[in-house]
């Protein structure tokens, strides 16, 4: 009598693909962790905020006291329309910095050490981001505190105050996601640098920053209307000098949320292939 034998087949396991998401709270944790990090790196070289103390200054003291007269006939009534737009563009210069930032350190290999560390991908990105935010916190209050030295005053609440400079460092937040993903797919810190600008000045000074839109040749006036930055400023003018607030910043918000959307997770893939 034969006996029939039937072997059953082995199942080999498939390794994961990647290493399993890291949940909410500890991407948070390490991305806190990493901004301490960007944090103290700005303590110890103070002069990092050089350009978001004294460039905002001279911008607002160029414009106003030549051009305040001719283009409003006063320098306060010129200083009360230009201050809050000039509070913007300050912040939207200095979130140029991360992407600068960021690009020098991956070079240098810093990225590397954090690729081998079991931390989140998306950590080193956003500890970035949210560690330079300070220099968007000491840009504004200087402006402010410059501003209310040479007679620029708040005509609003404190509230409506604050809710400016949030809305102002939000804004700031997102953009600054165009150039963390510009510090990761370029090369040198200086084309960083370079593209980050061609990008900023049509977006800064092709607004009503200066003047009132209506002013403006009609093609002018067009871009001004789908210019993010146009309604952030006009959102910022509004919440600190009094007006219709409503429009603009529920524009300025789905614009930031908007950017963040598209350009954070672009950031974050391109990231992972670089390093």
């Amino acid at each position: 009598m034969t006996t029939t034998i039937e072997r059953v087949p082995t199942i080999t396991p498939t390794p994961p693909s990647g290493p399993p998401p890291a949940r909410a709270f500890q991407v948070a944790r390490h991305s806190l962790a990493l901004a301490r990090r960007s944090l103290i790196k700005t303590i110890r070289t103070p002069e990092q905020l050089l350009d978001v103390t004294l460039q905002p200054v001279m911008f607002v003291v160029i414009f106003v006291y030549l051009l305040g007269g001719a283009i409003a006939g006063s320098q306060t009534v010129y200083l009360k329309f230009l201050l809050p737009a000039i509070m913007v563009q300050s912040v939207l210069f200095a979130s140029v910095a991360t992407g600068f930032s960021l690009n020098t350190d991956v070079k240098k290999g810093v990225f590397d050490r954090f690729r081998s560390l079991p931390i989140a991908r998306s950590a080193p990105l956003i500890g970035s981001v949210l560690g330079d935010m300070v220099r968007f916190v000491v840009s504004i209050g200087v402006l402010l505190g410059f501003g209310y030295a040479i007679g620029f005053r708040i005509t609003t609440d404190p509230l409506s105050a604050i809710g400016a400079c949030l809305l102002v460092i939000f804004f700031a937040s997102a953009i600054t996601w165009i150039f963390v993903l510009l510090g990761v797919i370029m090369r040198e810190p200086g084309a960083v640098q370079g593209t980050a600008f061609l990008v900023l000045f049509p977006l800064t000074f092709g607004t009503n920053m200066m003047v009132p839109t209506d002013t403006l040749p009609g093609w002018l006036q067009a871009w001004v209307k789908i210019n993010p930055v146009a309604d952030v400023m006009d959102a910022a003018r509004a919440l600190l000098t009094g007006g219709p607030v409503g429009d603009t910043v529920t524009k300025s918000l789905l614009w930031s949320v908007g950017i963040i959307v598209v350009f954070a997770p672009l950031a974050v893939r391109f990231y992972r292939r670089r390093v």
